[in-house]
């Protein structure tokens, strides 16, 4: 028997807003809400879910684990979106041809919009 994911954990100073954020990002809603914790995901509930966990503390240093989007349209005007709704360009590295954009959501938790439709 294997295990499968059932959610995604991002901590935050400010959850409400990191929820905000993705629930715009990913057209996602609120799934639940509880003491220091608010659950999103999509409506029919077939993805792994994000919880968005209230902590004292600032992020520090690069992500060890971040998501990949693959926009549903063109990557650039998905980016352009994301930036609109609060994300910003970071530099973690990438090279400078890289297929991928490299943002970070209001908190700083980084993430890449893919190009094309391949696997990278």
């Amino acid at each position: 028997m294997a295990s499968r994911i059932a959610v995604v954990a991002f901590d935050a100073a400010d959850p409400r807003a990191v929820a905000a954020f993705w629930t715009a990002a990913l057209g996602w809603q609120v799934t639940g809400e509880d003491e220091g914790v608010i659950s999103i995901g999509g409506a029919d509930g077939r993805e792994p879910g994000i919880d968005i966990v209230a902590v004292p503390e600032a992020k520090t240093g690069k992500n060890r684990l971040h998501l990949d989007l693959r926009a549903d349209g063109s990557p650039a005007a998905e980016v352009e979106r994301l930036l609109g709704l609060g994300a910003r360009r970071i530099d973690i590295g990438q090279p400078a041809d890289a297929t991928w954009t490299v943002l970070a959501d209001p908190e700083g938790n980084e993430f890449c919009v893919l190009s094309g439709p391949g696997g990278e």
